[in-house]
Order: structure tokens, then sequence, then C-alpha cells
């Protein structure tokens, strides 16, 4: 069983002008923290090919953030405002959804939702004169239609037409033209996500070329990241935080490289963490039944005996899930919540960035590198980082 987490013992007081509410114009000149087993060194994010051993394997989210907030007007003038979360047709898998022709359905959060009981809100939008049309399918659970008359037109082409950067709440500003460049990691390709894997935003091309001149390998996988990213934990104890369910896709030379003997895998960002751990856990499911789904409960890590199967094992038994089926990606879901107490079995080091207090997010970190979390984040308040999403770096490599 889990142990039993205080909330309360991980928070950290938190100045609003430490929260950087735009990004360097330099991507890669951003501060490092290196916390290397119980040392820390300050340096630049463009040092970073330099700390990584030569052996390493780093693991990029390139998830793809869409413009999901749409905006529509009732003829009364009210603005509503519909923030996608999740497809339910033509498919739930993202990717698919986002390729769909007219109509779609997703959902949704609705902003302005006592102004708009029922009926059809229409927006007109440049592309090729399409009239976009919202309609609620199910306001219990906030589902609404979309459709539009241009039946050539994807929806991603729709979205990008009409929506805007979703930036996080805690920026409190709107988002302006240059977000949709800024809030995007270089190298994001699968649409899909509500919020940035921050954690990669300070990865340039010049950075990453430099990655391969040392022999560092570089690996993708996607996770589509949820709004619950954004969600403090409320409740007292961990264990009864809700996890958002996440969309995530592993691909067979993920699987390849995570199975070649003497790697050190770094991940780029919680979101790749969660995702590579992820799939640990579900090649245990699969030892246990071989016909499980790619599903991971929240606490099911927890829950485990000793006797589970080696990270190789584990990784093998998704990858002859991959072979049974004929494919070269499996695509899942986490509500994984990794907080102190969880045993890591395939993350070696972490980059990511400074985190909102009492947030999954610091637990994270806390399990990860053990009680030096709160030494990690005075270093960081007292050298005048900058915090969250558009903040600075760090470089996490535990003493274990």
């Amino acid at each position: 069983m889990p142990p039993q987490i205080n909330v309360s013992e991980y928070t950290y007081d938190l100045p609003d002008e430490r929260i950087a509410k735009f990004p360097l114009e330099d991507r890669s000149a951003s501060k490092l923290l290196f916390y290397n087993k119980g040392s820390i060194e300050h340096l630049r994010f463009k040092s970073i090919p330099s700390l990584l051993p030569e052996n390493t394997s780093l693991y990029f989210n390139n998830t793809k953030v869409i413009p999901a907030r749409l905006a529509f007007q009732k003829p009364t003038g009210a603005v509503i405002e519909i923030f996608l979360l999740q497809p339910t047709l033509p498919s739930p898998v993202i990717s698919v959804a986002m390729e769909a022709k007219s109509p779609v359905v997703w959902k949704c959060m609705i902003g302005n939702a006592k102004r708009w009981k029922e009926g059809v809100l229409e927006r007109n939008i440049e592309l090729e004169g399409t009239t976009v049309k919202v309609e609620i399918k199910r306001m219990g659970t906030a589902e609404v239609q979309l459709s539009w008359d241009k039946s050539a037109a994807r929806f991603v082409d729709v979205v990008d037409a009409i929506g805007k950067t979703p930036l996080p709440p805690y920026l409190h500003r709107e988002a302006i033209e240059n977000d949709k460049k800024t809030y995007q990691t270089v190298y994001s390709e699968k649409d899909g996500a509500v919020a940035a894997p921050t954690a990669g935003l300070h990865f340039t091309d010049e950075v990453i070329s430099q990655l391969g001149s040392k022999n560092i390998v570089t690996n993708f996988l996607t996770l589509h990241v949820s709004a619950g990213t954004f969600q403090p934990i409320k409740t007292e104890t961990a264990q009864d935080h809700v996890m958002h369910s996440e969309q995530i896709i592993i691909r067979r030379e993920n699987l390849e490289q995570l199975l070649e003997p003497g790697r050190f895998n770094v991940a780029v960002g919680t979101t790749s963490m969660r995702t590579l751990e992820s799939t640990y856990w579900y090649g245990v499911m699969l030892k246990q039944d071989q016909n499980a789904a790619f599903e991971i409960p929240k606490l099911f890590p927890y829950e485990q005996s000793a006797a589970i199967p080696s990270m190789s094992e584990s990784m093998q038994a998704v990858l002859n899930k991959m072979d049974k089926l004929g494919v070269d990606e499996l695509v899942g879901t986490t509500e994984i919540f990794i907080f102190p107490g969880y045993q890591f079995r395939v993350v070696n080091g972490l980059i990511t960035n400074f985190h909102q207090p009492n947030s999954t997010l610091i637990l994270l970190v806390a399990a990860f590198v053990g009680d030096d979390w709160r030494k990690v984040y005075c270093e960081a308040l007292a050298s005048d980082y900058r915090f969250l999403s558009y903040g600075d770096s760090s470089l996490l490599i535990p003493g274990k």
C-alpha cells in the first residue's frame, strides 16, 4: 500500500515576482541548477550537453500544444469559451481526432457556461470562408459537438484558425501572438496538448545538434499534457487527489533503446518521466495478463509485491505486445501518481523546471531526489531563478 503523504510538508513560499511571465529571447540562456548526488552548481542551460554522460539516452516529449481556447459570441454579446480537453468522436485517440473532418465531439471546460444552456453558436473564420458551429451535446459532462461547412478542412486547421494558446492560469495574462511560438518546443510534432512540456522549452536546434556530437542518443515519445497538470492538490493527503488521465504513445524505437544495456536514461520533463515509468508498469501488467489494457491507474505501482520484473523484462513484454499486434507504436493512458515512496524503475536523471507549491510535480521531484528537493528549491530562490513554465531549468541526478 502507498505511504500516507501529508501535502502540507511539500510546499514553499513562491512570491509572484519570481514567476516568469514571459520567456527569455534566447531559450538556452536560461539558468540551469545542476543537482548531482547532493552537490549543486549554477550554470546556463546551453552547457547541458557537457553535463550528461556519454552513454545518456535523452527522452523528449514531442507533443504539440494546440490553441485549445475557442471563443464564441452569443447574439446577446456574451462570450462563451470552449476549452478543449479530450476527444470522444470520431475517436478518443487525439491524433485521429485532430485529423478528422466535420463533425467532432470533445469533452471541454466551458467558460461562462451559465450564459449558454442550449442552442447552437456560430463563428465565421478565415479558412476559405468556413463557418464553425458549436453545440452542447451533454452539459453534465461538458461535451460539445463542433462542425464546419468546408468538408476538406481538418479539425487541426479549424483550431489553428480560431483558437488561442492555452497559457497556464498562474501567468495571469492573456496570450499574445508570440506565445504561439515560444510556448512550444522546437521539436513539437504531435498535436494534442493543452499545456507545454516546459522542460523542453529551453532546447534549441543548436543545443540538440551538440548532443549528437557527444554520442548522446535522442528519443521522442508522446504524452499529451492535460489541463490537470495545473491543478493544485487541495486534499490533505496526496492519495486523495484526483489525477487526470493523459494519453501517451510509446514507440518501438523507444523500447529498443531502453533495452540497450548500460544506458543512462534522462527524461526531459516530468511528462517524459511519467511516460517512461508508465510504460514499465504496463509491462508488469502484461506479465500478469497478456491481454491487459494500456491504462495505468493512479496507485497501481504501490499495490504491487516486491517480486516484479526487471526493467528489461518489463520493456521486453511491451515489445512482445507490439510484435503480437504487428504495430510499431502503442497508444495508452496513464493516471500514474509519483510521490515520495515511489521506486523509479527507468529514469536515472531528470531535466525539469521549477514547479508550483502544493502540486503533483513537487511531489514527483521529492520522490526523485528525496529530502534534498527543499535544498534545491531554497538554492533556486536564493539565487534569483525564474519559476514555472517560462522560467529557468534544472538537471537532477540523485545519488542512487
